[in-house]
């Protein structure tokens, strides 16, 4: 130990070599530190180590300067490494953008490519298949309008003469589409909606094997280079389309630098699109519940009766109960007011189309009426006659030229509008109905806090329906009152248009016409004496035919019915009896139950209760009430009249009675120096027949009634009324004989 405490103070101390900027420093050699851990009490060794501790400051602050340059140094490389990796981040997402931006430029020129093959090339080659496809045309429905938007989509890009890696082209293509975005829901939403319809006709198609196969290759024929092997194959891509919007915005927008000028307007297009594809899925929505509740279905008793169902059965007893609650007041209504002016709206305006659609309906019946009316084919012995000959040939005109003209426009500019629109109102008409159905289950369901699957899916149909009809109907009731309005004027300018064709034809035959001379007030007061004069010979007319058209009625007679009108009028007299008109069955107390035919008479024209609708009669048995709306009074002339003194006619004249009818009887000839009398009183009982007294001169009109009976005549008074009487009743008289003697009164 000595020996080595002894050498200690001989040996050189190492000094610290100088640190280079990338030298790392190692520590002393454990050799040379060794000895020092062995000296413990030697004085000449700590008075080294206090020189070797004085000799080591310079050194420490030489190595704090060094250390704090490194640290700037390795600051300086971090900064420009983060530099370097952000500028490569950018390059990155530059480049994404680009090939973003590229992507969402080709595909759409691929997709239109697409759609023009399909809607050119193969349904030109498809409508050559024999025979001709069903539902062809409804495939490709709405297809145009999704191609011309696309198509002009592309034609804003192009117009700018920008390519994709010019930092203006991305604010070009969000304009382009912002611009376009109406037009693009307008046309997508449409063919959305209508996709499903063409699903099913494709799948109709596919039913048919040979068909199908047909079809199948005139597609792969059509397109080659696509290998496609149906139609859906393209006319799902504008499904496929629209929703893919979105994607690729977004993508072009996630790697676009916030900083980048058109940034925030890429933002708001990204949005748009979104918003549009929930607008679209909202409409298909609708249009979904719309197809399904707008059906008429004409089921059977039998059909609904199968359809019946628990569920069912409790729905309809909810729904049932729900309404009988609103009634009694038990329950509050839900009220919309809104839809309610919409709907009593709809309600005016259904009414009036109806309406409207029935007067036009009548107007061309009347005007067909007239037109079979071939007047002008009759030979009426005008020969010579100008104005006779005028006025048919003005008529030959009317019918032949100007009135089929006039009728074909109304029928095309009226008659079919209206009724499409009558067919129209099917669809809102089924809805408001079933909406009132969904409302009274959406109320079972409001006040509930936690709903179940069902229960959430009859209160989203509610809303789902409310919000459809809330934002159609307005539109409906536009677009109908305006067509009304158009229709309306259409009518009058119809009319006007008739009005100027029969003015110039009047014109070319105003000089040949009687009157053409008059001025324009003794013209008209002309004319309206005209018209009112062949207005009343109208009516006396009508009311000649009536009269022979409303004459009595006269039942054949059998033993049981001769019995029991011999009892009756025994019993009330003649003027009591009626008829029954047909049968009559009683349903409440005192009524009785009669056959058509049978002869009653009246007791009392009212019940107890003063009810004149029904009356008290005798059946020769049986007393009770029958309806007075079922008889009528009966007529019937006497089988075998008296004798009379005054019924000895003159030479040449038959005495056969005229019991019995045939088509070639007419009125007797009066001999000269005889006239024809009334031989007994008789005393009208209805309006349709004429009182006389025995003894009064009247006038033959018929000699049976209107069914060929010749057991009334028909006569004309000398006071100038006209009615049946009895034939038998009846006499020929010499003239200035005195009267037949009153000594029988017939019943």
């Amino acid at each position: 130990m000595k020996t080595s405490a002894a050498v200690v103070p001989n040996m050189e101390v190492p000094r610290r070599l100088q640190p280079t900027p990338f030298t790392l420093v190692l520590p002393p050699s454990p050799s040379s530190s060794l000895p020092l851990m062995g000296a413990k009490d030697d004085g000449v060794g700590e008075d080294s180590q206090k020189s070797r501790m004085i000799s080591r400051l310079p050194s420490q602050d030489s190595f704090t300067e060094e250390c704090s340059v490194s640290e700037e140094v390795l600051a300086e490389e971090a900064r420009r490494k983060k530099e370097d990796e952000e500028a490569a981040a950018k390059e990155r997402a530059a480049q994404r953008q680009l090939l973003a931006t590229e992507e969402l430029v080709q595909s759409e020129r691929n997709y239109l490519r697409m759609l023009q093959i399909s809607c050119v090339t193969i349904r030109t080659n498809l409508q050559k298949i024999q025979p001709p496809l069903a539902n062809l045309d409804s495939l490709f429905l709405y297809i145009e309008d999704v191609m011309d938007v696309s198509s002009r989509f592309l034609s804003l890009l192009d117009q700018t003469h920008v390519q994709p890696g010019d930092p203006m082209f991305l604010e070009t293509l969000c304009n382009s589409f912002l611009n376009l975005s109406s037009d693009i829901e307008a046309a997508y939403k449409e063919y959305l909606s209508n996709y499903n319809h063409v699903s099913e006709v494709e799948n109709g198609y596919k039913q048919k094997e040979a068909l199908w196969n047909q079809m199948v290759q005139v597609i792969k024929a059509s397109a080659p280079e696509v290998n496609a092997s149906s139609l859906t194959f393209f006319l799902v891509m504008p499904v496929q389309r629209v929703a893919r919007y979105p994607l690729l915005l977004q993508t072009i927008q996630k790697h676009t630098d916030p900083s980048h000028p058109a940034y925030a307007l890429l933002e708001q297009t990204a949005h748009t699109s979104v918003a549009l594809n929930c607008r679209i899925n909202e409409y298909k929505r609708f249009k979904e519940v719309a197809d399904k509740y707008k059906k008429t279905e004409n089921l059977t008793i039998k059909d609904k009766i199968y359809r019946l169902n628990s569920h069912s059965i409790a729905k309809k007893t909810a729904r049932l109960s729900q309404q009988l609650k609103h009634e009694t007041g038990m329950a509050v209504k839900l009220v919309d007011e809104q839809f309610d002016n919409l709907r009593d709206l709809f309600s005016i305006l259904e009414s009036g189309i109806l309406q409207l659609l029935e007067d036009v309906e009548i107007y061309l019946h009347h005007l067909q009426v007239f037109l079979t009316c071939k007047t002008e084919e009759f030979d009426l012995d005008m020969d010579g006659e100008k104005s006779p000959i005028c006025y048919k040939e003005i008529t030959t005109a009317l019918r032949q030229w100007i009135l089929p003209t006039f009728e074909k426009r109304v029928r095309a500019l009226i008659h079919r509008p209206l009724c499409a629109l009558r067919d129209l109102l099917a669809g809102p008409r089924n809805l408001i109905r079933k909406r009132l159905d969904k409302l009274l289950d959406y109320e079972l369901i409001e006040g509930k806090s936690n709903l179940s699957y069902e229960e959430q899916a009859v209160a989203n149909t509610y809303r789902t329906m409310n919000t459809l009809l809330l934002n159609e109907l307005p539109q409906f009731n536009g677009l109908a009152l305006q067509m009304m309005w158009g229709m309306l004027g259409t009518f009058s300018c119809l009319h006007r248009d008739l009005a100027a064709d029969m003015e110039q034809l009047f014109q070319s035959f105003a000089q040949q016409l009687p009157h053409s001379s008059l001025s324009t007030s003794a013209f008209w007061e002309w004319a309206d004496s005209v018209v009112l004069e062949g207005a009343r010979r109208l009516q006396t007319l009508c009311r000649s035919v009536e009269d022979s058209l409303n004459g009595p009625v006269v039942q054949p007679l059998n033993p049981s019915f001769q019995q029991r009108l011999k009892l009756l009028t025994d019993k009330h007299g003649s003027g009591k009896l009626y008829q029954l008109l047909s049968t009559v069955v009683g349903s409440r107390d005192l009524d009785l139950n009669l056959s058509k035919g049978e002869l009653v008479a009246v007791i009392s024209e009212a019940d107890t209760r003063g009810d004149k609708r029904r009356w008290l009669v005798d059946t020769g048995g049986r007393r009770g009430y029958v309806p007075s709306s079922k008889l009528i009074r009966y007529h019937q002339a006497t089988d075998a009249p008296p004798p009379s003194p005054h019924l000895t006619l003159p030479d040449g004249v038959s005495a056969a009675r005229r019991h019995s009818y045939t088509a070639e009887i007419k009125p007797p000839p009066r001999p000269p120096g005889f006239q024809l009398m009334a031989a007994y009183d008789f005393m009208a009982r209805g309006n349709r027949e004429v009182s006389v007294r025995a003894g009064e001169a009247v006038q033959m009109l018929e000699a049976h009634d209107k069914r060929g009976n010749s057991e009334w005549s028909l006569v004309a008074t000398r006071s100038g009324q006209r009615g049946y009487v009895p034939s038998n009743y009846l006499t020929i008289m010499p003239v200035g004989a005195p009267p037949p003697p009153l000594s029988y009164q017939p019943f």
